[in-house]
């Protein structure tokens, strides 16, 4: 295996994947088509330096993740969520036809006006709901604008942090807390946290492995990995290749977020303030440095074939059979394009494996803000 720069989620019925400061999303619509839409993002920080300090790029990295996942996940929502004008037709058909139904009975009543009204009201809504749904294909679809869709990113963001901080990081220390009407070792109570930490991030995985929706995202999770599988061991992009790849990979964020939890584990365990108070705000302020030496961890096990780092890597690739599902054609080749959209898996062939692949203009990556649809 060959380390290559790509990366990526998965979102609802879809994947995203990210290339340098390159990153498309592709999703598969109600209509069955593929709609990719690529772009550009410099990170949280734009100064290129920031990935050669430790740690630092680690906290750039995460915040850059949730940022552009949440961004890719909300296209994906509105996208899936969009009616085609298929769907619109048969659902006015059937509105109308209920409407013509319960007007005859009107009309045998003797209200021949209120069953005109109804039949006038009906097919006027109809109208109305066509006309909207053109304006929002002219308008692209609908979208909000720029400056309304990053004030909503950002209160995303920061509501999902809370909500993560509360319940992985605070809850179990205040649980743990309850010890101390029985036992006055610190010690004891920090490993107890421990424990009910990892319990709890457990529990909360094997809880949404059980929905639906979240299953299917599962599978787009697993076809996003074999896809890069695929083409890091040296294989042409194809299904049939991306199928019997491996739906585990070192630098998953499954793997990261175990990492973390570690990590807090550890780092959590040494501190011994009597203080309250003083204990919730520096497992706060440590929570940027976790997530700084998690990270290094990942690329280190991403970049490295060592056996030590892939025996401590085990662990996460195992969570990975809990958070991926095998996905089926139609949901490889949403992960496919999505590849193609931001990397030439062509030279990357060439250059690593030694493959000899004829590269022409359409092998490129796509340009930035692009919006297109593959049949």
């Amino acid at each position: 295996m060959k380390y290559s720069s790509i990366g990526g989620q998965a979102v609802m019925e879809g994947v995203m994947m990210r290339n340098a400061e390159k990153w498309a999303v592709a999703v598969r619509t109600a209509d069955h088509q593929i709609t990719v839409k690529t772009g550009v993002y410099n990170g949280v920080i734009p100064w290129k330096g920031v990935n050669k300090i430790p740690i630092l790029r680690g906290v750039c990295s995460f915040i850059d993740s949730l940022y552009l996942g949440m961004k890719t996940l909300m296209f994906s929502a509105d996208l899936f969520a969009e009616e085609s004008e298929k769907e619109l037709e048969e659902r006015l058909k059937d509105e109308e036809k209920k409407a013509r139904k319960k007007a005859e009975k009107l009309r045998q009543a003797g209200k021949e006006e209120q069953a005109q009204e109804l039949i006038e009201k009906t097919l006027k809504n109809a109208e109305t709901e066509r006309s909207k749904l053109k304006e929002r294909e002219a308008s692209g679809n609908g979208k909000s604008s720029d400056s309304d869709n990053k004030a909503l990113l950002t209160v995303t963001l920061i509501f999902s942090l809370a909500v993560s901080i509360a319940l992985f990081m605070m809850l179990p220390y205040f649980l743990s807390r309850a010890l101390r009407m029985v036992t006055s070792s610190e010690s004891l109570i920090s490993v107890c946290e421990a424990i009910l930490r990892m319990a709890i991030f457990f529990g909360y995985l094997l809880l949404i492995s059980r929905m639906k929706d979240i299953q299917r995202t599962f599978m787009y999770h697993g076809a996003e990995h074999k896809c890069i599988n695929c083409i890091e061991h040296g294989m042409e992009l194809n299904v049939e290749n991306v199928r019997k790849s491996s739906r585990q990979h070192k630098r998953c964020g499954t793997s990261f977020l175990l990492i973390v939890m570690i990590v807090s584990v550890i780092f959590f365990f040494f501190i011994r303030t009597s203080n309250p108070a003083l204990r919730i705000v520096i497992r706060i302020l440590l929570i940027p440095v976790i997530a700084g030496v998690s990270f290094e961890f990942i690329r280190l096990a991403g970049r490295s074939n060592n056996k030590c780092v892939n025996i401590l890597s085990k662990p996460g690739l195992l969570l990975q059979k809990l958070t991926t599902r095998e996905p089926d054609d139609d949901q490889i080749r949403v992960g496919m394009a999505s590849v193609e959209a931001v990397f030439n898996w062509k030279q990357y062939l060439n250059e690593n494996f030694g493959a000899h692949y004829e590269l022409t203009q359409a092998d490129e990556p796509r340009p930035g803000d692009d919006l297109y649809t593959i049949k």
